[in-house]
């Protein structure tokens, strides 16, 4: 017992859970509720907990205080700060583990995984059991579903390395809506998750969203098993008065020494709540407008909400990487996170860079890759990157003074290795000149 407290303190200590004690965990978790002899004690649970009396709570209160804990504890590891985040905790591959020992993983062929960072490891068993692994087009940008496809012969290296962030753009190919895809099991990034399977994502709407699209192209039904991996830490109360018609529920919730069955009989979304999208989403999610049409000549009622105005609710208190943190269903302006086009080759279209923020302390022998996907990770992608390795700085150039400054403030306190980067603003072409272009 004391040694399983320690991996859910810091996911440092201890080791895997053995065999047996993965399979009592999912025996237990399908025992009624009360009983919970097998459950184990969270350290620091009455600090980072809801309790029912916190009646007046927001879901950004919530949020807060789970990230606020996790960044004093040190729970999570790269990207940090987990503000605004997906949190990658420390002890997610621990959690992973749990994962093939779930009965609807055993009979599923098709799962959907979300791309994020404490995923990985779920990616990689699903791809090393040899099932089919679906992973949701970052943003929805260029569609719903990648399909992740190993190459002939893959040996374990290279799945694991398809179940990266990396690999999944490298070792994919786009599923359309005409597909007749059946998604067997969907599993979920969660920044907050209630014994009851009630969750709270990072406020940008996705996960939701996704959900019900997928339920309108009929990939999923109200069987299909949702499951979501988080720290100890992140299993707290959250008031049934914070949840919508399009919140998403789970039935499973994996954690480190934890697998909750929460037999949770909340009715999940049953498609696309129209009057929430607005004409500013439906520009940037072509999949979305192609699911409004198909809908709309099905008959359904598609009308959607005229403006998009800020939906009411407490800001955060901290920076957002994106422009679009805090507001659940507001899509984030392109050029910000794309991973496409993104620390690419400027295209001809493309406006000349207005302002400049100069990225430095890289440590010795970095590589510009490396730099790249944690500037995608924070959705901190420039329109140009000029690559200064001698000077062990780099130049991330923007279109406007407001994306520099957005992306100044999600770099802050962001580390390569050992070394903690300096990020400062400079001209609108950097000490260089406009001449020099991007090395990679």
């Amino acid at each position: 017992m004391e040694s399983r407290a320690a991996e859910g303190r810091g996911g440092r200590a201890g080791r895997a859970l053995s065999e047996p004690s993965r399979s009592s965990l999912v025996e237990a978790a399908s025992r009624p509720k009360g009983r919970k002899e097998e459950e184990v004690q969270r350290p620091g649970a009455a600090r980072c907990r809801s309790t029912p009396e916190c009646a007046g709570v927001s879901k950004q209160d919530i949020r807060e205080r789970i990230w606020d804990y996790m960044e004093s504890q040190n729970l999570a590891d790269f990207p940090r700060p987990v503000h605004h985040r997906i949190p990658n905790f420390k002890g997610a591959s621990r959690a992973a583990e749990h994962f093939p020992h779930l009965p609807p993983f055993r009979t599923a062929r098709t799962i959907k995984v979300n791309p994020d960072a404490p995923q990985k490891s779920i990616r990689f068993l699903v791809l090393h059991s040899g099932k089919t692994l679906l992973v949701p087009t970052p943003r929805l940008r260029t569609g719903l579903f990648n399909k992740i496809t190993p190459p002939p012969g893959t040996t374990t290296a290279v799945l694991r390395k398809c179940a990266t962030s990396q690999g999944v753009r490298d070792f994919s190919v786009p599923i359309g809506l005409d597909s007749s895809v059946r998604v067997d099991l969907l599993v979920v990034g969660s920044v907050a998750v209630s014994e009851k399977g009630w969750r709270i994502g990072k406020g940008e709407g996705y996960a939701d969203l996704e959900y019900a699209m997928m339920v309108s192209m009929g990939a999923v039904c109200e069987d299909t098993p949702v499951v979501t991996v988080v720290h100890d830490c992140q299993v707290t109360d959250i008031p049934e008065s914070l949840l919508e018609d399009h919140d998403l529920s789970v039935d499973y919730i994996l954690t480190p020494t934890r697998v909750i069955a929460t037999g949770c009989v909340r009715p999940k979304p049953g498609g696309i709540t129209w009057s929430k999208i607005t004409s500013e989403m439906l520009g940037k999610i072509p999949v979305l407008r192609s699911l409004r049409d198909r809908e709309r000549r099905a008959g359904k009622e598609v009308s959607i909400r005229a403006e998009a105005q800020p939906l009411p609710g407490p800001r955060s208190k901290h920076p957002a990487p994106r422009s679009s943190a805090g507001r659940p269903h507001d899509v984030p302006q392109p050029g910000t996170g794309a991973l496409g086009a993104a620390c690419g080759p400027p295209r001809e279209e493309d406006s000349p860079p207005a302002a400049t923020v100069c990225v430095g302390n890289l440590p010795p022998g970095a590589r510009v890759r490396d730099l790249k996907q944690a500037l995608r990770e924070l959705g901190a992608a420039p329109q140009r990157l000029v690559w200064q390795g001698e000077q062990r700085r780099a130049l991330l150039q923007y279109p406007h003074a407001a994306a520099a400054q957005r992306a100044a403030a999600a770099l802050q306190g962001l580390r390569l290795g050992s070394c903690a980067l300096t990020v400062s603003p400079a001209g609108p072409h950097g000490p260089t000149g406009p001449g020099e272009r991007p090395g990679s």
